[in-house]
């Protein structure tokens, strides 16, 4: 095996450790909420003026399947989009109720970072 492949592997490795460590914890907390709404909840609190289209971008998905994933977060009220209909360049998206699940993901988040600082300040 060559090195890049040993460092892939290694890599893949890793990530897969880290979310099976932070799986229970985060399905406990966002109960209710799947992953996908989750992050784009996320990346949505933490930028300005983002519609459909760069989401879809951003997640290497397509536009129907972030315009699915926004339909449902308006219809939870967690988002927000500006504009008469979620289209892909026009309305914006911004969070409602989506701003408390963002927090709660972000506490999440600083909470595994301590848990592994140690391991990665090696």
């Amino acid at each position: 095996m060559s090195k890049e492949e040993q460092v892939i592997m290694g890599s893949r490795d890793l990530l897969n450790k880290m979310v099976w460590l932070n799986k229970f914890k985060m399905e406990e907390s966002l109960k209710g909420y799947k992953s996908s709404e989750v992050h784009c909840i996320e990346y949505i609190g933490r930028n300005v003026d983002f519609n459909v289209t760069k989401l879809a971008g951003f997640f290497y998905m397509t536009n129907g399947a972030i315009s699915k994933i926004a339909k449902e977060l308006i219809k939870k009220a967690l988002l927000k989009a500006t504009g008469s209909r979620i289209t892909r360049k026009k309305s914006i998206l911004s969070l409602l109720q989506g701003k408390v699940i963002n927090k709660v993901h972000e506490e999440l988040r600083k909470e595994f970072q301590a848990r592994d600082k140690a391991a990665f300040s090696r």
